[in-house]
């Protein structure tokens, strides 16, 4: 035996080894690619992290690891079971979480969540029937997949090796021949472990048709999972959540300010990577059955450790009915049930255009229809299951996109021979056979299918949509039709240069419409960010209240752009007109305050200028003493001041709290000081509208004094 090896397999993991057995450390989204990318095809330990998000990404992700083990190296069948280290809450939330992506609900909770009798059987047995059995034929429990590996006084034992639990996310391995530490809280970022390939030139809003963040299956190690974007008259509903959402809504030229909706068919780790959608800076709609949306939070909440009450304040439901037709925004969806190891879903997204359906149709993941047949002629799965299926194969559709990853409950693409749809497209596939090449075609990250060419009209009612949100109020119609008139739509290459510092403003004011900007200075020997823009986001407007005729910084797209150029004296003179140049005023200066203080910084630009909307400064002289009551919270910005406890300088809180007890004081002011007060009815309201706001603010409230926190999990059942 020798002294373990430590590797580096993706970013937020770990793997520790030697003759005699593999610790992979962390599970962040799409481990197995990384694995695999660094020819790492065995291991037979997982450990759990503490801390539970980094960088936007979940880091238990446990699922294509546990897929691995089983289908692949077929560990239970040689008679190996993984064995699973954390704490008993982490293991107790890990095997809840993963009897509900492995096995699916229990017919208790389709009992509680009225799911008809028909679909409920459908759904236990097609799960009953895929599940993985031992000898005697018997359902494997999720439990009976692992050994089970708390840790006790901070130790626990895998195989030949010690698992000391040192600080969070940071431990030391020890074998017979020496020892080895690991800190995961060297990775601040996480990354895919492949590359994203990024477009350079802008595609353009259209009325209808499906952009593919990726396509690949999730053993596709040099490829991203499966992942959809339709684009419904220039706003966009996600087909899925793919792993690394923030990635290839970048690469695509995709702002999260774009995304109003998710269309959700599943909870497998491949489509269901929603913890992206919990810092949006705004509500996305998940279109979905109420039997999936509940398991997605349930999910969730076992994911980060949060009760699956509050994870739902995040989301809004817009429940769909398989079989029932629904109108979303002019939009026809009509759900359809797919046979699958867990409750799946696709749908039908119709739009009719000078008399005519225009059809996409996205099956979801399904089994071959040869085993579906097989199921059929066993009772397994309904009539109406299987014709609908055939009927999907077979109809014209504008575009079908289908599962042909050939796998234990994947399509086969030969399900697609008779069928009528102008295209037909296969996911989760990495290529397709020889006698497929020249009938279908294979979706790959970065391809668009257009069904419904897009139009000026779309840009304006963006533009309309965005400047009412910047304003924070309804835009006044006249002057919008003012602005309208004589708009410019201009759209920029990756990288290419949209403002330049040091140049004089020529008279135009702009609106992002589509993709990231940067915001760069240079003080004469490098350049600094300044902030990170994107759709929604105005730049320029200052330069109109101040009077400055020079742009004190550049603006370069960092994705393809597309921006609204307004003429500046309309848009100065709506603003001196409707008296909004003190309200303007208090928002910039205001805004880089805002920013700076922790309880924000991690807050988009879009989520900070709606923060500096209802913010206000409150001044006090040095020597002042205040008391505050609690129908407003402040911050203080800029001074120190004494009281109770001690002396405080920026950051420290007063008034009503949220998530935390109320601080009244009283204060003495040591030198002149600034607060930032928001009014407690305003950011309770914009709370519940911004998710980012909610999580945050409630993530950084977790292990402070005095903090309110009632929403964590301890140890949970498994069913």
């Amino acid at each position: 035996m020798s002294k373990p090896e430590t590797l580096i397999p993706a970013q937020g993991s770990r793997i520790v080894r030697d003759e005699s057995g593999c610790i992979l450390f962390g599970q962040p989204p799409e481990v197995l690619k990384g694995l695999l990318l660094n020819n790492i095809t065995s291991f037979d330990t997982l450990v759990l992290t503490d801390i539970k998000e980094k960088d936007g990404s979940l880091q238990n992700n446990l699922e294509f690891p546990i897929y691995f083990f089983l289908f692949v190296a077929r560990g239970l069948e040689e008679g190996r079971k993984l064995n699973l280290v954390g704490t008993n809450n982490d293991i107790s939330q890990a095997l809840r979480l993963m009897r509900y992506t492995l096995m699916g609900p229990t017919r208790g909770e389709l009992d509680d969540w009225g799911t008809g009798e028909e679909l409920k059987k459908e759904w236990l047995e097609v799960a009953s029937a895929i599940a993985i059995k031992d000898g005697n034929g018997e359902t494997i429990p999720v439990e009976g997949f692992f050994n089970l590996c708390p840790y006790e006084d901070d130790e626990a034992r895998a195989g030949t090796f010690t698992i000391k639990h040192l600080d969070p996310d940071s431990y030391q391995v020890n074998n017979a021949e020496g020892s080895v530490n690991i800190n995961l809280n060297q990775d601040e970022e996480i990354d895919p472990p492949y590359a994203v390939q990024n477009d350079y030139v802008p595609g353009g809003l259209v009325k209808l048709g499906v952009e593919i963040l990726g396509g690949a299956s999730g053993f596709t190690p040099n490829e991203p999972c499966t992942g959809l974007a339709l684009c419904y008259n220039g706003d966009y509903i996600l087909i899925d959540s793919i792993p690394f959402l923030d990635q290839h809504l970048v690469a695509r030229g995709i702002s999260k300010n774009q995304v109003s909706a998710c269309f959700l068919t599943h909870l497998h780790d491949d489509h269901c990577a929603m913890f992206p959608l919990m810092l949006m800076p705004h509500q996305v709609e998940i279109i979905t059955t109420r039997e999936i949306f509940t398991m997605a939070m349930e999910k969730l909440a076992c994911s980060l450790g949060w009760s699956s009450d509050v994870v739902a304040e995040h989301f809004t439901l817009v429940e769909v009915v398989p079989g029932e037709s629904f109108n979303y925004y002019g939009l026809s969806i009509l759900p359809h049930v797919t046979v699958h190891s867990i409750p799946t879903i696709g749908a039908t997204f119709t739009s009719i255009h000078r008399g005519y359906e225009r059809q996409i149709c996205i099956v979801g993941d399904n089994n071959t229809m040869t085993t579906i047949r097989e199921m059929n002629e066993q009772g397994i799965v309904r009539d109406e299951t299987l014709n609908n299926l055939d009927r999907i194969y077979t109809q014209r559709f504008s575009l079908l996109v289908a599962d042909g990853g050939a796998g234990e409950i994947h399509g086969d693409p030969a399900d697609a021979l008779k069928s009528d749809a102008d295209r037909v497209v296969f996911v989760h596939v990495e290529h397709l056979p020889n006698e497929f090449d020249t009938t279908f075609s294979l979706a790959s990250s970065g391809k668009r299918y257009t069904v419904l060419e897009g139009d000026p009209s779309l840009y304006t009612s963006q533009v309309n949509h965005y400047l009412t949100h910047w304003l924070g109020e309804p835009f006044p119609n006249r002057w919008m039709r003012s602005l309208l008139a004589e708009e410019e739509i201009r759209k920029y290459n990756s990288d290419d240069v949209i403002i330049v510092q040091d140049s004089e403003t020529k008279g135009f004011v702009y609106l992002i419409l589509t993709g990231y900007c940067e915001v760069v200075q240079h003080d004469g020997k490098q350049f600094h960010t300044v902030a990170r823009l994107q759709a929604g986001d105005v730049i320029g407007e200052m330069a109109i209240v101040t009077g400055v005729g020079i742009r004190n910084a550049s603006v370069v797209a960092r994705t393809p752009v597309t921006v609204c150029v307004f003429a500046e004296e309309t848009f100065a003179a709506f603003i001196e007109a409707e008296g909004f140049r003190d309200k303007l005023i208090n928002r910039w200066n205001v805004r880089p305050l805002v920013k700076s203080l922790p309880q924000f910084r991690e807050m988009t630009s879009t989520v900070l200028e709606r923060l500096s909307n209802i913010a206000r400064f409150e001044y006090l002289d040095k020597g002042d003493a205040r008391r505050f009551d609690e129908s407003a919270w402040y911050i203080l910005a800029e001074g120190t001041v004494e009281d109770d406890e001690g002396t405080h300088s920026a950051s420290v809180e007063y008034g009503w709290i949220p998530f935390a007890e109320s601080n009244t004081g009283p204060i003495v002011c040591l030198e002149d000081c600034r607060l930032i007060k928001f009014r407690k009815e305003h950011i309770e309201a914009i709370r519940h509208q911004v998710p980012q706001i909610n999580y945050y603010l409630r993530k950084q409230r977790i292990g402070q004094e005095n903090a309110q926190v009632s929403w964590l999990l301890e140890q949970v059942e498994t069913q």
